[in-house]
């Protein structure tokens, strides 16, 4: 039985990667989740490690287990956050040791996954916005888009006057009638205002509305799911587990989005998948950048039952996401005719660049011998 003796943390106030390496030399890596990932760091190396360190480092889900009992106090977001990164690090080293990738130790395969091209963008035109997503359609054959309405957490007040009701038109028609629509209005409408949005977006053949009210208010939400005939999609910033009980008992949504790194890591997240498969419901995780939470939502999306339509996938480059740049080696997100390819090497299937490793910031937590 190999046992975890010693965890390493690579962050920056963006992106933080985990090295785990066991008492015989084996390595695994994890990441913790994004943004203020260097804070973080710290939760990791003063509440996860100390329980992490010499435990048997294949048994993930009672160690995480063990963790979250022995943090009881702190149940909140960056326990999990944090909880991720030794998660991912566990499932990749026992994707090593095993010789398999994650998705075969989860029962599925390594197979090409149609993908949603994801806008972050509010501060585009919608004639831009609709001229570069046409491209995408037409250079690299994605068949499904989303973009943004709304504000974040707008409180009905637009990126600018009028902008809802008029990208999503100009968008949706510009992408034409071969291609599944998606919109994310990032809880920024209040449930009147998202039942007249989601009208507009179900003339305009718009399928999924995601987020449509503050996340935090299911009956908010749920009106407007019960309202409309479109899916009514939500649940990337939720991590607690009676919540999503909560969430789909009540049919607060269609779709789930449970997030691997905000959920605190893989196994967490198939718990969720599993409820909602129990619920009748599709798992379309929320995977927002090119970091290591799109390669794990590849694995997950590959294995689970009741997988979504598609995986989601960030189009934005340098100029959203200048921390992205240049974490892997190769391209592990290679986009041919609209789909990606689940990597097949043992684990994730990818390797941190060195280079970023050594720009970040280094801390080290060793079992004492």
């Amino acid at each position: 039985m190999p046992k975890i003796a010693k965890l390493e943390t690579f962050s920056n106030e963006f992106l933080g990667f985990v090295k785990l390496t066991t008492d015989a030399g084996q390595v695994g890596w994890g990441q913790t989740s994004t943004y203020n990932a260097d804070i973080t760091a710290t939760i990791f190396h003063r509440q996860v490690a100390p329980w992490a360190l010499g435990s048997d480092a294949l048994d993930i889900k009672a160690l995480l287990h063990t963790i979250q009992e022995r943090e009881h106090k702190y149940p909140g977001s960056y326990r999990c956050r944090a909880l991720a990164g030794l998660d991912t690090a566990m499932w990749d080293l026992r994707g090593k040791i095993e010789r398999k990738p994650v998705v075969e130790l989860l029962g599925g395969s390594a197979k090409a996954l149609r993908a949603y091209a994801s806008s972050m963008k509010r501060d585009i035109s919608p004639r831009d916005e609709a001229s570069r997503l046409v491209r995408l359609r037409d250079e690299q054959g994605f068949d499904a888009f989303k973009w943004r309405v709304a504000a974040e957490c707008g409180r009905d007040i637009d990126e600018w006057p009028g902008r809802t009701e008029e990208v999503v038109p100009v968008v949706a028609r510009a992408l034409g009638q071969d291609v599944a629509k998606l919109v994310d209005a990032n809880s920024g409408f209040s449930p009147a205002r998202a039942i007249a949005v989601g009208k507009i977006l179900q003339d305009e053949g718009i399928s999924h509305f995601e987020e449509p009210c503050p996340y935090w208010n299911f009956e908010e939400t749920k009106q407007v799911t019960l309202a409309l005939d479109l899916d009514v999609t939500g649940g990337e910033q939720d991590w607690d587990l009676p919540t999503w009980q909560r969430m789909m008992d009540q049919g607060v949504v269609d779709i789930v989005q449970p997030d691997v790194m905000y959920m605190g890591g893989m196994t967490r997240t198939l718990e969720v998948a599993h409820m909602a498969a129990l619920a009748g419901l599709p798992c379309t995780p929320h995977s927002a950048n090119l970091s290591l939470v799109t390669i794990c939502t590849m694995h997950l999306l590959g294995a689970i039952p009741n997988a979504g339509k598609y995986l989601e996938f960030s189009i934005e480059g340098p100029d959203y996401y200048p921390w992205q740049q240049d974490l892997f080696l190769g391209d592990p997100f290679a986009v041919r005719d609209g789909k990606v390819r689940i990597p097949a090497d043992p684990g994730w299937g990818v390797e941190v660049n060195p280079e970023w490793l050594n720009g970040a910031h280094y801390q080290m937590s060793e079992l004492k011998r």
